[in-house]
């Protein structure tokens, strides 16, 4: 049988792991998140249609970055959908 110490320790234990999942879905959730990936991807994209030649690849960036972006935007609004359909396992 456990003691009231073993038990205080799992309870702080999985504390500390609730709240640092609450942190990681504020995280994944965040305008922050989504900016820095709008703007990595645009530099990442505008960068490689620069190496290759492209014309214009910095104005060429903005379409695939706008893309992923809106991507991101959406997804949970699926995974509402996903969810209701009663695909969770």
């Amino acid at each position: 049988m456990a003691t009231q110490y073993e038990i205080e320790n799992r309870i702080s234990a999985i504390e500390e792991r609730n709240a640092k999942v609450a942190l990681d879905k504020a995280w994944e959730i965040s305008w922050t998140r989504r900016g820095l990936l709008a703007l990595f991807t645009y530099l990442s994209v505008g960068a490689y249609l620069a190496a290759i030649k492209v014309d214009q690849p910095w104005l060429n960036a903005i379409v695939p970055t706008l893309a992923f972006l809106l991507s991101t935007l959406t997804m949970p609004f699926f995974r509402r959908i996903w969810e209701g359909n009663g695909k969770r396992k």
